[in-house]
């Protein structure tokens, strides 16, 4: 049997990107074993996936909550390190994605010996501003294994200087979750619930600091977002953040505007499948509108997901509401609905790739290392 290895995750797109990953290594005899750091740690955000997605149980929770990036990164890697230190039958640790909790386990694992794998590696904005290029870059840097969802991403760690070896191109996971649960999405009725008629509203989720920290920029959103909304109904499910700045503008929601706390995944699902548009910030709405055939438009100045532009339905506007209208009423004029796009490897079975080339990797490190974890100087 391969070596048991520990699945971390602790934020609402781990969950959605390991999922399939764990589905496969099960059927292939290995034993994820999960950890939760509990960095997104309200139920919509956490336990609703492990119900949606046939998560497996978590075996360790840090409950580590909010707090600054330093706190969180803290507070993860003394968490995961005690784990692992407990448990010397653990041989490897599985991370995905770029949030806070994704680079604190890996640094734990690898200052101890520990191999580390990455769902998700690759991926560069060149924005050193974004608190996630500096865990993408980190987490690849300390990574034995890094698994790829575009040829992008691998070109990106190969003029990095990574070693072809560790790097495999194995597709995104996450559609994979997207492609399972779009059926049972669809039967929510959240579309329904919010008032709304499929193909005839826009989608809006903005949460990063460069736009609603920002009080010129995000004012200059909401002046273009009520312009939309004149045309069609708007859906606004709010991050915390964004809420609080929303609140600090006293801003009077207009009729139109269908401002609401976070949807749960399917619900959510459910309406970014069926919008005429999206405007986001998030680089997994960028995946999933893409690989939906929804027309998106992502406020940013970088990307670093280029392959949903190239070969799906994304657009970048920048931080420039001149822009960002000006991408709406071009969608908005377009015929639609327009078919899903066929990326590369996004095509619900990367989950058994990924699963494939870590069993491989382990039984190879586990032949190297003598069945002995790696020591490191600490």
């Amino acid at each position: 049997m391969t070596p048991d290895l520990l699945a971390v995750v602790g934020a609402r797109p781990n969950f959605v990107k390991l999922a399939p990953v764990l589905h496969a290594l099960r059927a292939r005899d290995v034993r994820p074993r999960v950890l939760h750091t509990g960095q997104h740690y309200d139920y919509l955000l956490s336990a609703a996936f492990l119900e949606q997605l046939d998560f497996p149980a978590v075996e360790f929770n840090l409950d580590v909550g909010s707090g600054t990036h330093a706190e969180q990164t803290a507070a993860v890697m003394v968490g995961v390190e005690r784990v692992l230190e407990a448990h010397p039958e653990l041989r490897a640790v599985l991370v995905a994605g770029d949030v806070n909790s994704t680079m604190a386990a890996a640094i734990a694992a690898a200052k101890i010996g520990q191999r580390v794998i990455h769902v998700e590696s690759g991926l560069r904005s060149g924005d050193w501003e974004m608190p996630e290029e500096i865990n993408r870059v980190v987490t690849d840097r300390v990574s034995d294994l890094l698994l790829c969802h575009s040829k992008e991403a691998v070109e990106n760690l190969s003029r990095e200087g990574v070693s072809s070896e560790r790097i495999r191109l194995v597709g995104n996971t996450m559609i994979d979750s997207l492609f399972r649960l779009l059926p049972m999405a669809r039967r929510t009725g959240a579309v329904a619930r919010l008032g709304l008629r499929r193909g005839e509203y826009a989608l809006v989720t903005l949460h990063r600091p460069a736009v609603v920290e920002n009080s010129q920029r995000f004012a200059s959103v909401l002046e273009v977002l009520g312009r939309l909304g004149e045309r069609l109904p708007v859906v606004m499910p709010l991050h915390p953040r964004t809420r609080s700045r929303l609140e600090d503008h006293h801003w009077p929601p207009p009729k139109w505007l269908r401002i609401g706390d976070p949807l749960e995944y399917l619900g959510f699902l459910d309406v970014e499948a069926s919008a005429r548009l999206v405007i986001t910030d998030s680089g997994g709405v960028q995946e999933e509108t893409s690989a939906l055939g929804v027309p998106c438009v992502t406020y940013r100045t970088t990307t670093e997901r280029p392959v949903t532009i190239t070969h799906g339905t994304n657009r970048l506007a920048g931080l420039d509401p001149v822009r960002l209208e000006r991408a709406c009423e071009e969608i908005l004029a377009a015929p639609g609905p327009r078919p899903a796009a066929e990326l590369p490897h996004w095509d619900g079975h990367a989950g058994p790739r990924a699963a494939h080339a870590i069993v491989e990797a382990m039984r190879a490190w586990a032949k190297a290392d003598g069945g002995v974890r790696r020591s490191r100087n600490r």
